[in-house]
């Protein structure tokens, strides 16, 4: 390892090591957080909170529930297929409690999505928002969950408040299709009866796995990051350390607008904040700005996390530079890079930077992240966290020094123990303890690292990961299409945009009818938002399409 001067950019109450040992669990922090801060608001969603006591209680009903009505055991798997709402804290730490595996699930997701991801996983119970519930009905015969818990928006708002938004959400808004599905449990029996269920203990070590994180692969098909407790945890410790020059217990509003299914804000928003006892506001449907920017108004908050895309929208919107943020003390963005003009005019308009930070799933997800005293460095990804080991190495595998382009590889207690199942996959991702990112970067003199190009053809959409045969397998099954070659291109408004080249069988086809086809077998950010139509796609001798060659074509046609 070469030596860098990291250690000089650390705030002097940072250090270079801290204490990743400090819980056996996740429980343990839990329980911590709950005797600590006891009656102080925990989550608050649509004007409804929640202390961490009345979580804590929440919590033991529901993980009682799971234990003895469901009969489930410490290592069966349970999905979690909902927005941000005060229920999904309560499954999560119930699922924990009761020792379970807690599968994160994106709410978007088509049903040949979901079919894979709780197949692959192994689920044994889902709990689902009922505005899914159609996509979980026609696949239903095909996975092998024997437990469905259907939950519904204002489940956790009160009686009355969550009777009416039920019922506008249900007949008014038309936002929950018709759905028949047999043998389900609803969300608020669960809770009910494991109230009056007695609730067993699980004892847990710190190498107990605790989240299967799905990302994608370049086979197309998503793979499960096996992510255990003493990753997690380290991953909080390493954060909180980070941020503690600035947050204080007990302080700190913090605005999770970042989906907590999303590994970011699970860790970052989630944990790292229950720790100091901050109060979490949930943003359930961030992309609806103006609701959205009139919650924010409510609060006098303190830190927010987001992606380039989600800055980007609030700071074009006028009632937002209208807000008060003289409370605001940190803005973190991360899942996609952070653009240097809406790092500039973010702090212009709330006065305070955006410290950019760096990982992936497979890293819990923090590796490296700006220093939140001023003395970020715009354009970068920052240095390692406390912990945290880097190196960049040649196409040979050898370490190179300052200024030279090569793999970002990165070694700590964060990293993943593996993908799910997928004994191959991890081996070709892991040298010795470095987990070869796949991310071309460069360590800059001063020792901030700098992401230069993606090694992997990963198309990144809005800070989504896209890969391009998983999009390539949907368009060639299209009865009109005979060969197809999927890209990205730079966009201002996603970072990249999902572009595809078709050679066509049956002349006829269009690329509005490619786009529809599309729509009913890939979430919305994986979707081609351009189709285009050629005689030939570059091949190699062997046959292999070759992307890089497309993106030439389609450079020089632009």
């Amino acid at each position: 390892m070469q030596d860098y001067p990291w250690f000089k950019h650390y705030p002097p109450s940072v250090s270079k090591e801290v204490d990743v040992n400090a819980y056996n669990s996740l429980v343990d922090l839990f329980e911590e957080s709950v005797k600590k801060y006891g009656n102080a608001i925990a989550y608050e969603c649509m004007g409804k909170k929640l202390t961490f006591k009345e979580v804590d209680e929440y919590s033991i009903n529901f993980a009682a529930y799971l234990q003895n009505e469901l009969k489930m055991k410490k290592g069966d798997r349970i999905a979690i297929q909902m927005p941000n709402l005060l229920q999904y804290p309560v499954v999560m730490f119930g699922a924990l409690r009761a020792g379970l595996i807690v599968v994160n699930t994106n709410p978007l997701y088509t049903p040949s999505e979901m079919k894979h991801q709780f197949n692959d996983a192994g689920v044994d119970a889902i709990v689902i928002l009922a505005n899914f519930a159609a996509n979980l009905q026609e696949i239903r015969n095909e996975i092998n969950a024997k437990h469905i818990i259907i939950s519904q928006i204002g489940d956790m708002l009160g009686a009355l408040k969550g009777g009416i938004v039920n019922l506008v959400v249900k007949h008014i808004k038309k936002m929950v299709p018709d759905y028949q599905l047999d043998n389900v449990h609803a969300f608020k029996h669960a809770i009910a009866s494991g109230s009056k269920s007695t609730f067993r203990r699980q004892e847990m070590i710190a190498s107990d796995s605790a989240f299967l994180q799905y990302t994608g692969g370049t086979t197309g098909l998503s793979k499960g990051a096996e992510l255990t407790h003493a990753n997690i945890i380290a991953n909080m410790q390493q954060i909180s350390a980070w941020m503690t020059p600035k947050l204080k217990e007990h302080k700190e509003v913090v605005i999770t607008a970042l989906p907590l299914y999303h590994i970011f804000a699970l860790t970052v928003n989630c944990l790292a904040m229950l720790k100091i006892g901050a109060h979490n506001v949930l943003i359930t449907n961030p992309r609806d700005m103006p609701a959205f920017i009139k919650e924010l108004g409510k609060h006098k908050f303190t830190v927010i996390t987001g992606v380039n895309t989600l800055f980007n929208g609030l700071l074009n919107q006028e009632a937002f530079r209208n807000l008060d943020f003289s409370a605001l003390k940190i803005a973190v963005g991360g899942g996609m890079a952070v653009q240097e003009s809406v790092a500039q005019k973010w702090q212009k308009v709330t006065g305070t930077p955006i410290a950019e930070g760096y990982g992936l799933t497979e890293t819990s997800p923090v590796a490296t992240c700006n220093p939140i005293d001023g003395t970020e460095q715009l354009g970068t990804i920052g240095i390692p966290l406390p912990n945290t080991d880097i190196k960049i190495i040649d196409d040979e595998g050898n370490e190179v020094g300052a200024g030279e382009k090569g793999e970002l590889c990165i070694k700590g207690p964060q990293v993943m123990k593996g993908y799910w199942n997928k004994p191959e996959e991890t081996q070709h991702v892991f040298d010795g303890p470095w987990f070869k990112t796949g991310d071309i970067a460069v360590i800059m003199d001063t020792g901030f690292v700098k992401i230069v190009d993606r090694k992997k053809e990963m198309i990144l959409v809005s800070g989504f990961n896209v890969y391009p045969n998983e999009v390539e397998n949907v368009i060639a099954s299209h009865e009109k299409v005979l060969e197809v070659g999927v890209i990205g291109q730079a966009d201002d408004k996603s970072t990249e945009k999902v572009i595809a080249y078709v050679v066509p069988k049956d002349k006829s086809v269009t690329a509005e009818e490619i786009i529809a086809f599309t729509k009913k077998e890939l979430t919305n950010y994986k979707i081609p938002k351009e189709v285009y139509f050629v005689d030939e796609l570059p091949k190699s001798n062997v046959g292999k399409i070759l992307r890089r060659k497309i993106k030439e074509i389609h450079e020089n046609k632009s």
